[in-house]
């Protein structure tokens, strides 16, 4: 293989490995749409994962949600889950697994066979946002006059069925319901406000902590594995030069029957050959089948002549 290739090769396992680490580190996080919490009874809803490539989705009573399995897509930041034709059972907590003990938010939701429902966010707003609560009768989809409730108290009345909360805060937070004359009640659902300054804080000192040492990990097996792979190949291709390049030298000793007679000896990978050559001889060297530079090139060949 060529070394280029290998690294070439190497430094894309290692990002995938960054990049599947990075993922792992970062927070998940269950939307779901459209945003709100409670459904008519046969409509749909998405479930989106964030932060991880499969969305299975779980129900507090129900458990793995079947549908998933067949529904599931990715998306740029993660995947998401299709439910078609919601029933009253498909009431209640949802999330998803993140692998290792963890798992995402929850989102509750409500879906009825009645006639009215509060159209009301499912996952939390900011604190200073602007929130509008609609009552929607199924019968139509003309403006009527709406009630909403608070914690069982009547705090508006709407005759386009909207109630708008502008700059909600934390005492804002709570269960809402709302009426239509003549069609019926919604169900309960509750708002959720966060504060601000706590969504943007940063993780704390602990979180940062074990994401760090997680992240560190893995860059100390990536690298270890990464440079045991290099050696392991550089090995390989040592020994696949040496053994095919033969890299000969040649040395005079005197010969034992007379001072003009030299032998020439010749090393290779494969063993020594020794020659006897007189003054001013050259020796020319043959190939046979026990010969130890048989598959040898002969221009790879040095012969010496003895002056």
């Amino acid at each position: 293989m060529d070394v280029t290739a290998l690294c070439i090769t190497l430094l894309m396992i290692v990002m995938l490995l960054f990049c599947e680490c990075d993922q792992k580190v970062n927070a998940v996080s269950l939307h779901i749409d459209p945003n709100r919490a409670q459904f008519f009874q046969y409509e749909s809803v998405i479930f989106y994962c964030e932060g991880v490539f499969y969305c299975e989705i779980i129900h507090d009573s129900k458990g793995e949600i079947p549908s998933c399995k067949t529904t599931t897509k990715g998306t740029q930041t993660g995947s998401s889950c299709t439910v078609n034709n919601v029933y009253p059972a498909d009431s209640g907590k949802y999330w998803f697994d993140a692998g290792g003990g963890k798992r995402s938010n929850s989102v509750n939701i409500v879906v009825t066979n009645g006639s009215v429902i509060l159209e009301i966010p499912a996952l939390p707003v900011m604190e200073g946002e602007a929130v509008t609560l609609t009552c929607r009768n199924k019968m139509t989809s003309s403006q009527t006059l709406a009630h909403f409730y608070h914690y069982g108290l009547l705090v508006s009345n709407s005759f386009k069925g909207n109630m708008i909360i502008h700059n909600v805060s934390k005492s804002d937070e709570g269960p809402y319901k709302c009426s239509i004359s003549g069609a019926g009640e919604s169900a309960e659902s509750w708002l959720t406000v966060r504060d601000g300054q706590k969504v943007t804080a940063t993780p704390s000192s602990k979180e940062l902590i074990n994401s760090f040492s997680n992240f560190t990990t893995w860059i100390f097996v990536t690298v270890l594995v990464a440079v045991v792979v290099v050696v392991v190949v550089g090995l390989i291709y040592f020994a696949h030069s040496y053994w095919h390049k033969v890299m000969y030298v040649s040395t005079v000793r005197p010969g034992s029957d007379s001072p003009g007679n030299q032998t020439v000896e010749y090393r290779s990978s494969c063993g020594r050959s020794y020659y006897n050559l007189g003054l001013n001889d050259t020796q020319q060297h043959e190939q046979g089948a026990s010969d130890p530079l048989a598959h040898t090139n002969p221009e790879d060949i040095y012969y010496s002549t003895i002056q």
